[in-house]
Order: C-alpha cells, then structure tokens, then sequence
C-alpha cells in the first residue's frame, strides 16, 4: 500500500485510543453502570467507532482496506477493552475468595481478555485484507467475520461467550431476531449495520434509491419496535394460555460467599434456612440455588435429606434443590435433585454439564493455578447434553446451572422433539463469587435472550440475585431484592404443553437442536470464502 493511501487512514496512536475507548462502552452496554440496564443504542455507537476505522478509505478516487496489520492492533485493543471491562469482576473471585495475589489476579483478568480478543484481532485482520470494494459488500464481510469471532469465542476451549454484543440487544429492536437467529446472529446485525452506516457519503443525502433504502430499513427498524413494545406489554396483544399457570416458591439463601462453605458458620446456617424454607413452601414448585445444600449427602447428619425427599413424597407439590453429589471413587458431580410424589423410588437428577475452567475443573498444564487458589471442590464431572427435564403438573422443568444458560446451542438440544421440549427452564446459579456487581445483571440479561430465543420462560434461583422470573416474552415479571434473605413468590405459564395447541418451536430452536451453530459458521465461512475468491483479481493491500 502506498504512503498516501497509509496516510489516508489516519494515525495510529489516537484510533488505538479510540478502539480503548470504543471498547469500553461496548462494554457498558451490556449493563450499564449503576443502573445494570442494557443500551443497544450505545452498542451500536461502538461497533460504530469500530467500524469506522477500519473502514475502507477513498485514495485518488478509489476505495483501499485500511492496512491489515492496523485492522490487527485496533481490533485487539477494542477486543481487550470490551472484554476485560466486561468480566473484570472475575478478580474478585479469584483474589477475594481464591486467595490469589491481586496482581496475579489481574494479569489473569487481562490475559484472558487479550488471549480472546485475538479471534476479533484476526477477524478484522482479514476485513481490511479482503474488504470487497462495494460498500455492500464490506458490511456483509465485515458482519460475517464479526460473527466467526463471537462463534470462536463461544466454542473454542470449551467457550466463553460471556458478554457477546448481542446480549445489548435484549431491550432494543433488534431483539425481535433472537428467535430466529439469536445472540450470535444479533451480533453480526448489529456489526453489519455499523459498516453501513459509517460508509455513507455526503453524495449519498442527494440519491434517490440511498433515501428509498433509509426509508426501507426504517420501516423495518419502526416495526421492530413496535414489535418489541407489544411483547413488554405496552400494546395489548392477546395471549392465548396453554395450560394453567405454575405457583412458584424460589429461595434466595444469601449465604456470605466467605462462609457459604465453612462448617462453623454458612453451612450450618444454610442447612437449616433452607430445610425450614422448603419444608414450609406451599406453592406447585419450589427452588432452591446452586449448591444451596453445601455439603455432600454423605456428609449431612442422617435424616436430613431423606426427610426433606418425604416431604414432597405426598401431594401435587415439588422441589428442586442444588446440591453436590458423587464420592471420590465416582468423582464429583454439581446437580440438582427434584423431589416430588413421582420420584419416590429415586430423585429426578441433573448434572451440570458445561463446567466453568478453574472453578470447576482444571484445564490441562494450569494445576499449579488452581493449586494457588483456594476454592472448594475444584474438580466436577460433567452431566450430559439434551438430559430429561423434570415433570411438575403436566410442564417439563428444563434445569440448567450457572453459566450453561450462556450456551443456548446446548439448551436447544432438548427441543428436537418439540412434543417432549421443554416448557419452562430453570436456572440455579451462586453469583456471589463475583461480588454485588455487574456480574448480576449482566448473567440476568443472558437468561432474558435465551428466553426470547426459545420464547420458554425462564426461572432463576440464585444464592445473591438477581433471583426472578422471566417470561417467554424475556420480560422480568418477579423480582426479588438483591442480598437479602428470603422467598420470591409468583407463577410462570409455561410454553408448548401441547403440539395441538398452536405453540410451534421458535425457528431458532428447531435449527439449532439439529445442527448446533453448523448453520451460522458456515454462513460466515461461505462470506468470506467469496470475498476473498472476488479479491483475487485487485491488487493486493499491501501491511
């Protein structure tokens, strides 16, 4: 590339300033601070600010990429920035609770976020390398390999999609695609749009056809809207019920993480606030969070959970509780049991099956990291994909822990039959690792796209918060305070009871229980297969 067109693209070190900046509000989109509130406005502004500097340029008449290795640096910096602002609270339970250095803490912190940030690195690598010279074209590539790198980030190393920028998304127009395509897809939207709208000239203001595009996107940006306004129940749409709805009891412990797993204070005290709570419940379904029983059946004094099994032996009413189970010879388990006049012979059991690295088992060569943390029962095994949901009056209770709602190509394995898909799903968590701070909101926002993705409501119980149920519509209809003790009571109308109802599979749901994300990577490969085959004929872009 010549001098000029290197020129063109303007200095380095302010557009490295600008993607740390970019980054960051990225990152706050997701939930924005002191209000944890998601802003699909501000999103966008930042794949904007993206965008825009690694736009192709015109150079004496004619559009060039911008350098490759300058797409490299701004899209690693960017990266780095909107991910470790994202997931910073990670420090606090590695140093606050696992007793690592703080230094050491943040150097994990960041070399996570700068080891990810290099799938968004090599994404805009090869825009600016194949960047077709139609700005059409340069949208579509360049929201194409925006959604390789969010599938990477997903998929590779067991995955870790924490924070995707569809997530901003979830309260904005663009939330009326999760359905069909979902988070994946709503990022790649979104990446797109931005391109698009960064290359607009001033030339373009006088064209007829660009205005009649403007008017085109905006009728379809109008009716999102309003789509999304009737589903938050701003506009009076009918709802026609499937079945009657679920009493719900959902304890919310509020055990000290500090405690929660030492014999002379957390444990005592969460045995007995929780065997009290469950044994008094009156409603269809009781929840109790993630490890809400902390010790090992083995280990609990004999009766206890034998009693609280006779509890629900009798009567319509159910429970489902997080409990460790398994011994050292069959290795450990994270699951929950549900409890209920049907499970009388055995427990209905769910294992966790997508295990959180370091907190739940140790990757390969990183013994000597956990081995510097202090963190109980640091080695699980894993539960399997697609296990049997729970029947509570006539619904099918999808459990899932922790982060596995983060994966919904996981969750969408149990709707390859659509007559035995789930109803309602149930997410058991204990955010109170990571401390009262964006992690909480954050996580909540990660339910309300699964549950517009499957348009299933979804249930959460949790240690800390942010305990509440979500509608099939992603809207939050229960909520109970942060950081207190207590119980959330409400109903949940569960989705799909009947395949002659009317309630089909969201298409998302359908696609995804068949081929997983198969279909979004190969659309993203076959963009860019195409623009680099159509690149073969330009001359080359030079570094």
């Amino acid at each position: 590339m010549s001098r000029r067109s290197r020129m063109a693209g303007g200095p380095l070190l302010p557009q490295l300033l600008l993607a740390l900046a970019a980054g960051l509000a990225q990152a706050a989109s997701l939930a924005w601070p002191g209000s944890g509130q998601p802003l699909w406005w501000l999103q966008l502004a930042s794949m904007a600010a993206l965008a825009w500097m690694v736009r192709p340029f015109a150079v004496e008449h004619q559009r060039v990429a911008a350098p490759w290795r300058r797409g490299t640096f701004v899209g690693g910096l960017f990266a780095t920035a909107w991910l470790a602002g994202t997931f910073w609270w990670l420090f606090i339970s590695m140093h606050s609770y696992g007793g690592l250095p703080a230094p050491l803490a943040v150097a994990a912190v960041l070399g996570l976020a700068a080891f990810l940030a290099s799938y968004y690195a090599a994404a805009l690598a090869f825009f600016c390398r194949y960047a077709p010279v139609n700005r059409a074209g340069s949208a579509l590539l360049f929201g194409a390999l925006w959604l390789l790198a969010e599938l990477a980030r997903g998929v590779w190393w067991t995955g870790f999609p924490w924070g995707a920028g569809g997530y901003a998304h979830v309260d904005g127009p663009l939330a009326v695609l999760a359905r069909h395509m979902g988070v994946y897809g709503i990022s790649a939207v979104a990446a797109a749009l931005a391109m698009g709208v960064v290359q607009v000239r001033a030339a373009d203001l006088r064209n007829v056809r660009w205005w009649a595009l403007v008017l085109a996107a905006g009728g379809l940006l109008a009716w999102a809207t309003v789509d999304r306004l009737c589903a938050v129940n701003l506009c009076h749409t009918p709802v026609r019920r499937a079945a009657p709805a679920l009493s719900l009891e959902l304890l919310q412990g509020n055990i000290p993480q500090d405690e929660k797993f030492q014999s002379g204070s957390g444990v005592p005290v969460a045995l007995q606030w929780y065997a009290e709570a469950l044994r008094n419940a009156q409603a269809d379904l009781v929840v109790a969070p993630e490890t809400a029983i902390p010790l090992l059946p083995q280990q609990l004094i004999p009766g206890y959970l034998e009693g609280m099994q006779q509890r629900y032996a009798q009567g319509a009413q159910a429970a489902m509780v997080g409990i460790p189970l398994g011994d050292e010879a069959q290795g450990y388990t994270n699951s929950v049991l549900g409890m209920s006049a049907t499970t009388q012979a055995e427990p209905y059991r769910y294992d966790k099956h997508h295990l959180v690295p370091f907190g739940e088992f140790i990757p390969p060569f990183f013994k000597w990291f956990t081995a510097m943390m202090n963190i109980p029962l640091g080695d699980f095994n894993r539960g399997t994909v697609g296990q049997a949901s729970f029947a509570v009056a006539g619904q099918r209770i999808a459990p899932n822990i922790c982060y596995e709602d983060l994966f919904g190509e996981e969750l969408g394995a149990r709707f390859i039959d659509p007559a035995q898909a789930p109803t309602v799903f149930v997410n058991f968590s204990n955010i109170g690792w990571f401390g009262d701070t964006l992690a909480i909101d954050q996580h909540l926002h990660i339910s309300r796209m699964r549950a517009l993705e499957f348009e299933r409501p979804m249930v959460r119980a949790t240690n800390t918060g942010a305990t509440v149920i979500i509608d099939h519509r992603g809207v939050v209809t229960h909520q109970l305070a942060r950081y207190t003790r207590g119980v959330l009571k409400g109903e949940v109308q569960g989705r799909g009871l009947d395949a002659q109802s009317g309630w089909a599979i969201t298409p998302y749901a359908w696609w995804v229980s068949r081929w997983g994300l198969w279909p979004l990577w190969a659309l993203g490969a076959l963009v860019l297969v195409g623009a680099m085959v159509a690149s073969r004929g330009r001359r080359p872009r030079g570094n």
